[in-house]
This record gives structure tokens, C-alpha cells and sequence, in this order.
């Protein structure tokens, strides 16, 4: 683990008598994907923005390394890269001269610029359309210009706030493919959102929040955990029809395995008990069976009742 961190000390926003931002505790250390999760207007933005001294906190600190945003922000935000409320490029501009614009900006050398604009663009798969005009490029080709220009000053800790918001089924997957990579290069990464199946697929850990007030950081598997008392819950894909080959009660015969439902014909979701190390040996046992399994992975149902159990007065 290394050093990089986010933390809210006590961290409030007031806007006159409504409350943005209700006593904010929240430490996250060392290389991961944090997602921050919660309804809309639940204060996701307002902390973002507060983290890059967009706005002044009311109460509080906010800190990044260990250092102020507020009394030493330029030292602080030095590592630190964020996208907050996906800005527009202008429309006549190459990704080169938009990102070029930003580097001069951010106090890349300019010795150093072209190819910092060259890892970034390819980072996100942007290489080919280097020199084409902006305007004529997909929600999608923008978003990931946008995610680009957070990657120039080679950050160790990156802020997103809802990257994927507007964008279609395409170029959702391709935003969070892009996030799945910044992980790979130990990179601290806090990205908010209110997508659960986006969350699952990308985050390690998850800080929920509403009202302004943090209501639960911990693992996915933690907290899924604890909510469904005691019990992970993943799903399993299969290559055949699962309720015609005795596959489910199969399955069902695995040690550790507390109950097996069918999501459709080749899709089963299983609840199991035991950490980490319960779950490793469960996969293994079913690939031992050789029953056609094609994936495993975390139930995103599983999130979404530790979210429905818990933020339930915005309901």
C-alpha cells in the first residue's frame, strides 16, 4: 500500500439554513477504485467539489496527502486530478489542441506536453482521433477526451463525479473500462455515482451517503455481507440451460452454499458463507464439476438491497 489518501474531517457545507453536507468522517488510503454512492442531491458533488477547492467548506477539513486543500491547495491538489460536471470542449478543437490547452494550464513543462498528450489519449483509446475535430465526436469520444485531460499531470489520486452519466450502453462500458485501467496503475480513485451495477463492476469499496451524512464505508463484500446477515451473494453464468442439466442441484450440493435461485436460463445467483477465502474455494469446487460455468462475479442485487436498506428516506 503507499500513501496516497483522501480524508473529510468533519466536513460540512451550508447553503443558509439547508445542509449540504452534514459532519463528513471519511479516511481512504492506499491504490483502489472508491465509489461514492447515493441519491441524487445526497451531497456526492458538493464533497467533490469541496476536495478540489471548487467551493469553501463550512466546517471541517478536507485533506489530501495529509495536506489542506484550503490553506496549502496548490501542494495539495498537486498529485490530484478531478472531473467534475463533465465540462464542454469547444467544438472546432482536436483532442491534441484541446488537451494541449490544459496541460499549459495544469504546468505540464512544456517540453514534456506532446507526450504526456500522447499517453493519455492512448490510455483511453483516443489515439486514432488525435487530430479530428471535436464537434463531430459522440457523448461517449468526449467523455473520454474529458477522462484524458485528468491524466496529463500523471495524478496519483483522481476524482470522478459520475463519469458515465448521460452516456449510452456503449459508452458506459467503455468509460468504466477505462476506470478498471487507471486501478491497474496505482492510482487512488474516488468516483460518485448512483449506477449500483457500475459501482460492483468497477469499485473495491463503496462510501454510501445521504442527506449529507455518510452512512456506511467499507468492501463491497463487507457490506453486502453484514446486510444480508452473514451471506455474499454472487451470480454464476453458465454455457447450457441451468434448469434442464442438474446443474442447480448441483450447485446446491456445494459446501459453504446456503441457497441457489435462478435468475433465467443460464444465469444463477447463490448465496454462500465465509469470506474472501470461503468464495475462492466455492469457485473451485464448481469448476471441479465441469458444469459449464462461464462467469462468477458479484451480484449487483446483492448492493443494491445494502442501498435500499439504507437509504431509505429518500425513497
Amino acid at each position: 500500500m503507499n500513501d496516497h489518501s483522501i480524508e473529510a474531517i468533519n466536513l460540512s457545507k451550508k447553503y443558509g439554513t439547508f445542509t449540504a453536507l452534514d459532519n463528513l468522517n471519511l479516511k481512504i488510503e492506499g491504490s483502489k477504485c472508491v465509489g461514492f454512492l447515493g441519491p441524487n442531491g445526497a451531497g456526492k458533488t458538493t464533497t467533490l467539489k469541496i476536495f478540489t477547492d471548487l467551493i469553501f467548506r463550512t466546517e471541517g477539513k478536507a485533506l489530501i496527502n495529509g495536506i489542506d486543500v484550503h490553506t496549502e491547495k496548490k501542494k495539495a491538489l498537486a498529485a490530484t486530478s478531478a472531473l467534475i460536471e463533465t465540462p464542454e470542449i469547444y467544438p472546432s478543437l482536436t483532442p491534441n489542441e484541446a488537451l494541449m490547452m490544459v496541460a499549459e494550464q495544469r504546468g505540464v513543462p512544456a517540453e514534456i506536453r506532446k507526450k504526456k498528450i500522447e499517453e493519455a489519449l492512448n490510455e483511453v483509446r483516443m489515439e486514432e482521433w488525435a487530430d479530428k475535430r471535436v464537434g463531430k465526436f459522440s457523448k461517449g469520444m468526449k467523455q473520454r477526451i474529458d477522462v484524458a485531460s485528468t491524466l496529463l499531470n500523471d495524478p496519483e489520486i483522481v476524482l470522478l463525479d459520475e463519469p458515465t452519466t448521460g452516456l449510452d450502453p456503449r459508452g458506459m462500458a467503455e468509460v468504466r473500462d477505462i476506470v478498471k485501467n487507471l486501478k491497474k496503475q496505482k492510482r487512488l480513485i474516488f468516483m460518485s455515482s448512483h449506477l449500483l451495477p457500475e459501482v460492483t463492476d468497477v469499485c473495491d469499496e463503496v462510501a454510501m451517503i445521504d442527506h449529507g451524512k455518510l452512512l456506511a464505508y467499507d468492501t463491497i463484500h463487507n457490506l453486502t455481507t453484514r446486510i444480508s446477515g452473514g451471506g455474499a451473494v454472487v451470480e454464476i453464468g453458465f454455457v447450457g440451460m441451468v434448469g434442464e442439466s442438474g446443474i442447480i442441484k448441483a450447485v446446491e450440493s456445494v459446501k459453504g452454499i446456503t441457497s441457489v435461485e435462478k435468475m433465467d436460463d443460464k444465469n444463477l445467483r447463490i448465496r454462500f458463507t465465509g469470506g474472501p477465502e470461503a468464495q475462492a474455494r466455492i469457485l473451485t469446487d464448481l469448476a471441479m464439476l465441469n458444469l459449464g460455468m462461464s462467469s462468477f462475479r458479484a451480484s449487483s442485487s446483492a448492493l443494491e438491497d445494502v442501498y435500499l436498506n439504507l437509504i431509505k428516506e429518500t425513497l
